[in-house]
């Protein structure tokens, strides 16, 4: 096992995401998990737990560090590096090919830009390595008992996403069609899956006790209402640039060796598992990174069949680093704010990534709802309330807003839907980000006081928002609140 290297490498990365997690501002998720971690419960319409209890922990330990919000996803990113590694030795890898998936995984443009942001998606990529390298373990021999620990990472996984279900539905699917099928028979298998279910528990009654809206939000996401989301037709070519466009002549391979390898019959389901949930996800409108936890089986399959092509040729070394090097350089540059802000108006980096665009401009929005929200005459001033169209937009005025004399905002925008309604003061409501024909119906004076704009030109979200302010509400708030929801 290549424990050095390996180490240094994840330990690199780490570092990287580190020195670059200060920079621009906190992503729209980011704000809204802070105040989620403020409001703890075992789940919410649109997540499990898991994210805002780590966001709970970091803003207890770190503040307002965007840093230290950032540091538990630098961690991961990190680990799934090692986890790569160790699942390259799994599949017969050398040290030199434990390093080279490694260093794969390491430059991709998923992880790094996972590894950036403090993300539900962040951790459903350790999730995913880590039951991958569990289940592979026993498929190739380990201790029975070991199927305890496989179920115990899933249920907490469990209450990180609920898409880590998709890949346990697949693998035991592949498991019926191409073996080994004999593990299925295991007291230990089953005893590890009464034991995820018993540890997911409290989010399953809790998801059972709301109606389950986490169907809700995946409906709407496979409609399009998530920002990230993608045209179907869009998702496989979008497979060849979640690791580089470069090292799809890694992965590919390891599809094909995982299929096809007499030393890794004991893991083809993985090959089944990867091209079923390719088809599942294309047909219900998954987004593209859904896919991205089986990267590193595949990198990790792939290494030394890659390793041995190269071996019989020339300045090997020179193209391995070249691959790497130029992977690096390009998804670094697209996935983590290198370039100056002011950089991003006049490169494509936004349209490619688009949550680069969602992590700049916070403090100025807020700026502009406190100028509005000041120029109110003073008696209306201190009964008015604050209510915006999305939980970024509530997020920020929440980090932001107090030290300008803000008050705290309220949305319709999923977990913050229940945290509401505002309270019935009869003052007026600064409004923002909302459709005027909307408000109408349930203001009877609505007037338009600014345009948000972020002095950068990022053609984010929240550029040319309007901020309204409303008068004459037509009823009191738990009546118009539920006209103010939504999920997506």
């Amino acid at each position: 096992m290549a424990w050095r290297p390996l180490a240094l490498l994840s330990g690199g990365l780490a570092a990287l995401l580190v020195i670059f997690g200060a920079r621009y501002g906190p992503h729209r998720d980011e704000l809204y998990f802070a105040t989620a971690g403020q409001h703890l419960a075992w789940g919410y319409v649109d997540q499990p737990s898991f994210t805002p209890l780590i966001a709970r922990l970091v803003t207890e330990l770190f503040g307002d560090a965007l840093v230290g919000w950032r540091l538990p996803s630098a961690l991961a990113a990190s680990a799934v590096v090692l986890l790569t590694g160790l699942l390259a030795r799994r599949m017969g890898g050398d040290s030199a090919a434990q390093l080279l998936a490694g260093a794969a995984i390491a430059v991709s443009a998923i992880l790094l830009i996972l590894g950036h942001l403090l993300s539900t998606a962040t951790f459903d990529l350790l999730f995913w390595t880590l039951t991958t390298f569990l289940v592979v373990r026993q498929l190739q021999g380990a201790d029975p008992r070991g199927w305890l620990l496989v179920g115990l990472v899933i249920g907490i996984a469990l209450h990180n996403k609920t898409l880590v279900a998709a890949l346990v539905a697949a693998v035991l699917i592949g498991l019926l069609a191409v073996g080994p099928r004999s593990v299925l028979r295991s007291v230990w298998l089953w005893a590890g899956a009464g034991l995820a279910v018993l540890t997911w528990l409290p989010n399953l009654l809790w998801q059972a006790d709301h109606g389950w809206p986490q169907l809700t939000l995946a409906q709407a996401i496979a409609g399009g209402s998530s920002g990230s989301s993608q045209p179907w037709w869009l998702f496989l070519p979008m497979q060849l640039v979640l690791v580089s466009p470069v090292l799809v002549a890694m992965w590919v391979p390891g599809l094909v060796r995982l299929w096809r390898a007499v030393e890794l019959r004991p893991v083809r389901c993985f090959a089944v598992a990867y091209m079923l949930l390719a088809v599942v996800f294309l047909v219900s409108g998954g987004k593209p990174y859904y896919l991205a936890g089986l990267y590193p089986v595949l990198l990790a399959a792939g290494a030394p069949s890659v390793l041995g092509w190269l071996r019989r040729r020339s300045h090997a070394w020179a193209w391995v680093v070249g691959g790497l090097g130029l992977s690096l350089l390009v998804n670094a540059v697209l996935m983590l704010p290198v370039l100056p802000v002011r950089a991003l108006a006049v490169t494509p980096i936004v349209d490619i990534n688009y949550d680069a665009g969602e992590t700049v401009g916070w403090p100025t929005f807020v700026s502009t709802v406190a100028d509005v929200y000041a120029d109110l005459p003073p008696a209306e001033r201190s009964q008015a309330v604050v209510v915006t169209q999305n939980y970024g937009e509530a997020g920020a005025i929440d980090r932001y807003g107090a030290d300008l004399g803000l008050p705290k905002a309220y949305s319709g925008h999923n977990a913050y839907y229940d945290w509401g309604p505002p309270p019935d003061t009869g003052g007026p409501v600064v409004l923002v980000g909302f459709d005027e024909a909307f408000l109408r119906t349930a203001f009877g004076d609505v007037t338009r006081a600014a345009t948000l704009d972020n002095g950068v030109g990022v053609e984010n979200e929240e550029q040319g928002t309007p901020v309204w302010i409303g008068r004459d509400q037509r009823g009191p708030w738990v009546e118009i609140w539920p006209t103010f929801r939504r999920v997506g």
